[in-house]
């Protein structure tokens, strides 16, 4: 499945929606929408990512880019994420440094 990724930021929360597969060709393009929500002022990062498939070590790296320029008040929700993802978070200890949610529990996003 081709890779796409659309941003939306409003009141200081961008929201970016991911699909098909995070690779090295296509991670600059993510990291490109991360700039430009943090240009825009966004405070807080919410990752959709119901429909990502799959994430290299280059995806990964444009997460640790994102919680560095947004800062380590900025909170950066992950929101239904496939096991094998969540799985590389947790190996690489970064889960520690974002929000994990699975659709279930999007309720939660209501009040960011």
């Amino acid at each position: 499945m081709a890779f796409n990724v659309t941003l939306e930021t409003n009141n200081g929360v961008a929201r970016i929606k991911l699909s098909g597969e995070l690779d090295g060709l296509n991670a600059p393009i993510f990291q490109a929408e991360v700039a430009k929500a943090v240009s825009q002022g966004a405070k807080d990062l919410v990752l959709l990512m119901q429909d990502l498939d799959y994430m290299s070590s280059a995806g990964l790296r444009v997460l640790i880019f994102a919680k560095q320029k947004m800062g380590a008040k900025a909170n950066i929700y992950v929101v239904g994420a496939q096991d094998t993802i969540i799985n590389t978070l947790q190996k690489t200890g970064f889960d520690q440094s974002l929000i994990l949610l699975d659709e279930d529990n999007i309720g939660e996003l209501e009040n960011v």
